[in-house]
């Protein structure tokens, strides 16, 4: 089983019943549990700002799918909740991202690994943090000494 790391956000509807319902549906997909979650954060948009905040979350799997069977059945999820790709960084009722899969390094047309983009953006360093407080991110070093750098970055953990 590789442990995989998947971001989850939403800030479309009910984002955080969306998120906790994506959560079931993780842990529902053929030869994969989730191992840990973590407690969900509100933050701000990022690129496109004119938008209601996200609700974000990280999940910690185990799984036997390869990442781009991983990935293809996070973009079905998505699809089954209603997401719809209209421009970057749109406002959407569900996002899951493949952050990291184990220590895995590659970049296709479909997948990037690490996700290209997680070391920069404080609503996935800080969930992931949650869950794995010594982790580091392949390519750019300890995800804590990222998240300092992140942190004119708007987050909050939610009640």
């Amino acid at each position: 089983m590789t442990r995989a790391y998947v971001g989850l956000g939403a800030n479309l509807g009910d984002a955080q019943g969306t998120i906790r319902q994506a959560m079931d549906q993780l842990d529902a997909l053929p030869n994969t549990r989730i191992a840990a979650r973590s407690p969900l954060y509100r933050s701000a948009p990022v690129g496109y700002a004119a938008q209601p905040d996200f609700v974000n979350a990280v999940a910690e799997v185990r799984t036997s799918l390869a990442a781009g069977e991983l990935l293809a059945a996070l973009i079905e999820i998505e699809e089954r909740h209603g997401r719809e790709r209209s421009f970057a960084n749109a406002p959407r009722t569900l996002d899951l991202d493949l952050l990291l899969y184990g220590d895995e390094m590659m970049q296709s047309a479909r997948l990037t690994l690490p996700h290209p983009r997680m070391h920069e953006r404080a609503f996935v360093l800080k969930p992931l943090l949650d869950l794995a407080p010594g982790i580091a991110i392949p390519g750019h070093g300890p995800a804590a000494e990222l998240l300092a750098r992140c942190a004119a970055q708007k987050i909050e953990r939610m009640p």
